[in-house]
């Protein structure tokens, strides 16, 4: 894979350093104190910043404008990594056994980096307040997003902003949209309780591996047969765990799983259908159930007016050429934390480059970015600030 064409600037060759640098020492969600330590050591080289640690591991500058008065707009980056080995073979691969930024959350949180640089050399041309949320723990619920929220960094903020590099998305593209764009992520566990024995005596046993099955069967009703066909929804069980021993039928299996909505009233009728089928199906079968469901981050609905300003914004910064339609995805982002206290929109960076090589998706030990993406996220950042900043 090559991982970058050659920087154009001072700034590109900057801004790719510092994402080498942390995609280089990743860290956990929760755990990201050297991450901190590092993004605020930069901040502390730019002139103008206030800064201050809303929790332990995320950083908060804020940059008040010296043109009038304007508007406080929110940028935000996300900094945390994920549990998982690194497969590529880039010189500035995770030196942190089975920690990788296999999402891009370095070249987001070296983006709003390049942003506040070039938005503190132009504080006399800048009107407003812009603050620079550097979050941890966006990939690990509860997440950082409510946790920096309820620390106070959107308390008197009129729009926020956040970016996402998107691998499916050709570099050179930016993507948005009006309304939902991420979907809510919620988490399920189901224990069917029955009665273990001998593997050849079926018959005396309440198998709760074969109730199991019937369970995950059943659950596909509910979203190909339970719901209206025109909203979206997922019900996705994604692990099994019973058994020990080839000739022993246990006495539980567990089920896990996750599902994803964008409309606030499916979500909330999901999980009674869900609990429903398995109390059906396991008195059907003369066993008994557990049933655990927990809300994860809301869904992520861009405000239009915000995302109107935005398709301006990267038409003049980047190319009328670069601007295409999002679409929805049922991936989750605690960014919707942020538009509970104001509009904004989340926006979507190209960095998929099929020539190079760099096509693995999210969350894959193979993943990258083609670096070029940086610059794009860069001057998007500055011109939302800039625009929203003044009221326009």
């Amino acid at each position: 894979m090559t991982p970058v064409k050659e920087p154009q600037s001072a700034l590109d060759a900057q801004v790719i350093a510092w994402r080498r640098h942390l995609h280089q020492h990743p860290e956990l969600s929760f755990q990201e104190h050297e991450t901190a330590n590092y993004v605020e050591a930069q901040l502390r080289q730019m002139k103008g910043l206030s800064i201050t640690r809303p929790t332990p591991t995320s950083v908060l500058a804020v940059l008040r404008g010296q043109a009038g008065t304007g508007r406080t707009v929110l940028l935000r980056a996300d900094m945390d990594a994920l549990p998982i080995q690194e497969n590529t073979e880039f010189d500035f691969a995770s030196t942190n056994d089975g920690v990788m930024h296999a999402c891009g959350h370095d070249g987001h949180t070296a983006m709003l980096l390049g942003a506040a640089q070039v938005l503190t050399e132009r504080q006399a041309e800048l009107r407003g307040e812009i603050r620079f949320i550097f979050q941890h723990a966006e990939e690990l619920f509860p997440g950082g997003g409510q946790q920096v929220v309820d620390a106070g960094v959107m308390d008197g903020v009129d729009v926020a902003v956040g970016t996402h590099l998107f691998s499916p998305i050709p570099v050179g593209l930016v993507a948005l949209k009006s309304g939902a764009l991420m979907a809510a992520p919620d988490t399920f566990e189901v224990t069917v309780v029955g009665k273990g024995g001998h593997g050849a005596m079926p018959h005396e046993t309440v198998d709760p591996i074969v109730i199991a099955c019937h369970v995950v069967t059943a659950m596909q009703s509910i979203v190909s047969r339970q719901r209206d066909p025109l909203e979206p929804a997922v019900v996705s069980v994604t692990t099994i765990h019973a058994g020990t021993a080839h000739n022993v039928i246990p006495n539980t299996a567990v089920l896990t799983g996750t599902v994803r909505t964008f409309d606030p009233a499916l979500r909330e009728q999901i999980p009674q259908q869900m609990e429903r089928l398995v109390r059906g199906v396991t008195e059907g079968f003369g066993a008994s159930y557990e049933f655990r469901y927990e809300q994860g981050y809301r869904a992520t609905v861009n405000d239009p007016a915000v995302t109107e300003v935005l398709r301006d914004v990267v038409r003049d910064t980047v190319g009328a050429d670069a601007l295409v339609e999002a679409q929805p995805t049922m991936g989750g982002e605690d960014f919707s934390a942020y538009l509970t206290r104001a509009p904004g929109t989340f926006i979507f960076i190209g960095a998929r480059n099929e020539a190079a090589g760099i096509t693995a998706p999210h969350h894959h030990p193979n993943f990258a970015i083609d670096e070029s993406a940086l610059a794009i996220g860069v001057k998007v950042l500055v011109g939302a600030a800039l625009r929203l900043s003044t009221g326009a």
